[in-house]
């Protein structure tokens, strides 16, 4: 099998809330459908984006409660991609600052513009927790 055709980042924001909300944000179809989609569904482990006329399938590849969620697209999967998009809830063990990471996997020539897009989706996040 060739080389993933996509290249993977993380971005790194700082969230003012607790773990377990933040978690609700991030993992559940409701919490999801307020700031990263139109609407969500799911089914066992896939869960269905919409935005507006389009909709995403995805599969939720692993969870694990109040540290990570993570999904991969079933287009990825279908064509044989390793890719994923993750969030991890990350505390710093001295402050207890909470980071939320987000890592992901773009096209070389789309991750600047993939990287916008996540800046937007986590400033409409963090505007909802009241984090911004």
């Amino acid at each position: 099998m060739s080389e993933d055709p996509k290249v993977k980042y993380e971005l790194e924001y700082p969230v003012k809330c607790s773990k377990p909300l933040l978690f609700q944000f991030l993992s559940t179809p409701n919490g999801l459908a307020e700031w990263f989609c139109d609407d969500v569904n799911n089914k066992g482990d896939i869960y269905t984006f919409f935005w507006g006329e389009t909709e995403q399938k995805a599969r939720m590849i692993g969870k694990k409660a109040d540290q990570y969620v993570k999904f991969r697209w079933l287009e990825d999967e279908e064509a044989g991609l390793k890719t994923f998009f993750e969030f991890r809830l990350v505390e710093d063990e001295i402050t207890n600052d909470l980071s939320l990471w987000v890592t992901d996997y773009a096209y070389e020539d789309e991750v600047e513009e993939s990287k916008k897009l996540w800046d937007s989706q986590i400033n409409d996040l963090l505007h909802l927790l009241g984090s911004n």
